[in-house]
């Protein structure tokens, strides 16, 4: 592959920017592997710093999840404040906690200071299914309030809902006003855009091959070779072959997405206030408008990050089920992607040598936290480590089964929350 995947981001792209690959040997202080939104904003961060980066691509900028998503800002993590405490215990919880809306606050901070056009859209609802689910809601911003967070939620009951979202399915809902929704094409390609004009390279159609190790750090890639004194490995769930070890803390898993045809004052009356939506299932649904008034809906995943047999008939009954109204919108574009899911479900930073750092794992909230560890990573290059070591300090677990089973023993783990939620549970 050596282009976008044909998504309804990739046809609305607002930059079609190419780099040339990387030819040759070359030298640089700190070499990014990955031009996703951790890659992209960990240059960003870097350079903002007067620091000389090289960033390496195996395909296109925001050619993986980064670019593929369903462009929803969720504050937090996949694990809810008070289950990270009681893993990683108190101390560890309130400083991890303390960050949980920063991603979010730096993509703010990025479209503001870059002038970054993505159609960035405020406010995100927490979708209630059931009535198990809504009080979960109502826990929810209890656990956040204790931990600080006072502003910005605010629940509703099926009523309430019904103004900000036109569907039978949900008993209630809360709305995070400090969420919201956007293009993460051109998010990430603004970024990278911004990284350049601060000075840093960007090699597109670069695949690595092999990195090794040492005082100085080489980096190969079918073409060339870059020698740094600092490593990054940001490739996440398309990193594959390069670094065996990093491979086996993750699984790739695939999510579906499609988009409808322009849908003109019917998207607009079936997602009034324009905020993006997600359920509370276990494997959940997520849905948007978009710019040009499109419903934007994803759910669905494939363990081992196949892709199903077709998008449309995974993903089509679930958008019927929510909007019955449009079963006879037509369907314009329809993707799959791949995500990188830790064991724990929660993102995994660390260092692979003194001088070699990874980030990956987002497990489902890439969006925020790719944008909270890409600083985090900078932060760690430039001697402030005290943020990144509280994340690189946590244990992490190996998939159970190895790489032949742990598909099929994910696969039947997940059956249960599955039940608990065709009851309601």
């Amino acid at each position: 592959m050596n282009d976008h995947i044909a998504s309804y981001y990739a046809a609305s792209a607002n930059r079609q920017d190419a780099r040339p690959p990387l030819e040759g040997a070359i030298a640089a202080e700190i070499c990014i592997i990955g031009g996703g939104f951790t890659g992209v904003n960990a240059a960003l961060e870097l350079a903002q710093r007067g620091r000389h980066v090289v960033l390496l691509e195996a395909v296109r900028i925001g050619f993986g999840a980064s670019g593929r998503n369903g462009g929803q800002i969720v504050n937090g993590y996949s694990r809810d404040l008070d289950v990270i405490a009681q893993r990683y215990g108190v101390a560890a919880g309130r400083k991890i906690a303390g960050m949980a809306r920063e991603g979010g606050d730096i993509i703010r901070e990025r479209v503001a200071r870059y002038q970054i056009d993505c159609d960035l859209k405020p406010g995100g609802i927490f979708a209630a299914l059931t009535q198990s689910q809504l009080r979960g809601l109502a826990h929810h911003v209890r656990i956040w309030e204790s931990f600080g967070y006072q502003d910005g939620f605010e629940l509703l009951d099926q009523t309430g809902l019904q103004t900000h979202l036109k569907s039978q399915r949900y008993v209630g809902g809360l709305i995070d006003h400090h969420a919201g929704h956007l293009h993460p094409l051109n998010l990430v390609q603004g970024e990278a855009a911004a990284a350049e004009a601060l000075g840093a390279m960007i090699h597109e159609g670069s695949p690595v091959t092999g990195v090794t190790f040492g005082d100085v750090v080489r980096v190969k890639t079918a073409q060339g070779e870059v020698t740094a004194k600092t490593v990054l490995v940001c490739g996440n769930a398309y990193l594959q072959g390069v670094l065996p070890a990093l491979e086996t803390r993750i699984m790739p898993v695939s999510t579906q997405v499609l988009a409808t045809e322009p849908l003109g004052e019917t998207a607009a009356e079936l997602l009034p206030t324009d905020m993006c939506v997600e359920d509370c299932n276990y494997i959940l649904d997520y849905f948007r408008r978009t710019a040009d008034n499109r419903i934007l809906y994803g759910g669905g995943i494939v363990y081992g990050g196949q892709d199903p047999a077709s998008v449309r008939a995974k993903i089509l009954p679930l958008m019927h089920k929510t909007f019955p109204t449009l079963k006879d919108a037509r369907v314009d574009f329809a993707w799959s992607g791949n995500f990188a899911l830790t064991l724990t479900r929660f993102p995994q930073i660390g260092r692979l040598a003194p001088n070699v750092y990874f980030s990956h794992g987002d497990s489902g909230h890439g969006v925020t936290t790719t944008h909270l560890l890409a600083r985090l990573l900078a932060e760690a290059v430039s001697g402030e480590s005290q943020r990144f070591d509280v994340f690189a300090g946590l244990p992490y677990f190996p998939f159970p089964g190895g790489r032949h089973l742990r598909v099929p023993l994910t696969v039947a783990g997940s059956w249960w929350y599955r039940f608990r939620d065709m009851l309601g549970l």
